[in-house]
């Protein structure tokens, strides 16, 4: 956790990894589009994995080979960590392949940019983002969960973070994703007051996947640094959600008006790019730099269009090292039973 003194003056941090809408405008500066012959070696690739075991769990790097694309994929990591924070691979075969097809595909690669992280207290290291039909206002609904409405500007709670899209709804549902790099600097330049409360610990809402026995919320900072590096760890509802809990710390004065600041910054477009996901496309961000978000969408359940990504969350190489409230969560309660959750695109689960 940060140890943030009386006298702590936070500092611009990683100024290589900065961007504004003007820098990214150009979808052709994050998209990677696959070629015919990098989508015939991960078809092969999932012929394979599929010979090793029917559990994903059993897949690993060893057993998706991906001896042109692999090298691809290692430098799209460096990217995601040193660069841009954000990139959309492109070419998936999604009309002709099934969804445990394309669910390995990703899988594999995911596997290749790094090892894969609990989700969820029910243990999910390939998770769903679709209408589970839990409302906005549920204490215990998270982001992945919630269908219809927009997501405000977040990061999840792992190195990189990982959307496929499988189906689209009938409109809406765009992706957009925020330069939080670009915003700390700017905060810490025009309110060092405000960047130095969010280095302090600030009340969490655990949506009720605490242990059992436990508080229902826990500390983190908004904003961590380790060496030069910047650490973002951003969901402003769930630090306001946190005041439903008797026993949390109050949040300060200035702790809410920095949160606004940061809401008010990303939501005004200037750090922003917003994507049209495809099916078949994979967007992996690293949460410490990029903010995500998305639009509202409708669905249309009779004609079986429904918006449905796949989730991955990942603990990357490249990074060396972290603080450790970033830490792999395999040793948490979360971790005791590691599954993959599968919803059909009727939204009805058909495995753990």
């Amino acid at each position: 956790m940060n140890a943030v003194t009386p006298d702590f003056v936070p500092e611009v941090l990683e100024t290589a990894c900065e961007w504004t809408a003007v820098d990214v405008a150009d979808p052709s500066r994050w998209t990677e589009r696959l070629s015919p012959a990098e989508v015939a070696e991960l078809e092969a690739a999932v012929a394979h994995a599929q010979g090793v075991s029917d559990n994903f769990l059993e897949i690993g790097k060893a057993h998706f080979p991906l001896p042109t694309l692999g090298p691809r994929l290692k430098q799209i990591e460096n990217e995601l960590i040193d660069g841009r924070g954000f990139v959309l691979l492109r070419g998936l075969p999604r009309e002709r392949w099934t969804n445990d097809q394309m669910s390995l595909a990703y899988w594999g690669v995911g596997m290749h940019l790094g090892k894969p992280w609990p989700q969820n207290a029910k243990g999910h290291v390939l998770g769903d983002v679709t209408d589970h039909g839990k409302a906005p206002g549920d204490p215990t609904s998270r982001g992945n969960e919630i269908g219809l409405v927009g997501l405000d500007f977040h990061c999840d709670g792992s190195d990189l973070v990982g959307l496929m899209c499988l189906q689209t709804g009938v409109s809406g549902g765009l992706s957009a994703v925020c330069n939080s790099v670009a915003l700390h600097n700017r905060l810490v330049r025009e309110r060092p007051d405000l960047a130095a409360e969010l280095y302090k610990p600030q009340p969490f809402d655990y949506r009720g996947e605490q242990a059992p026995g436990k508080p229902g919320w826990y500390l983190m900072p908004v904003f961590s640094r380790l060496g030069g590096r910047l650490f973002t760890r951003l969901i402003r509802p769930y630090i306001l959600a946190s005041q439903r809990h008797a026993d949390a710390p109050r949040l300060t004065e200035k702790a809410v008006e920095a949160l606004a600041w940061m809401q008010d910054m990303a939501e005004g477009g200037e750090y922003s790019v917003i994507m049209d996901f495809q099916p078949g496309d994979m967007q992996f961000i690293n949460n410490f730099h990029v903010l995500h978000g998305r639009t509202s969408y409708e669905d249309d359940r009779a004609a079986g269009k429904i918006r449905h990504l796949k989730r991955l969350w990942l603990e990357t190489e490249v990074l060396a090292d972290r603080p450790s409230q970033f830490v792999n969560r395999m040793g948490t309660h979360w971790a005791r039973k590691l599954t993959i959750s599968r919803m059909d695109a009727a939204q009805e689960k058909v495995g753990q």
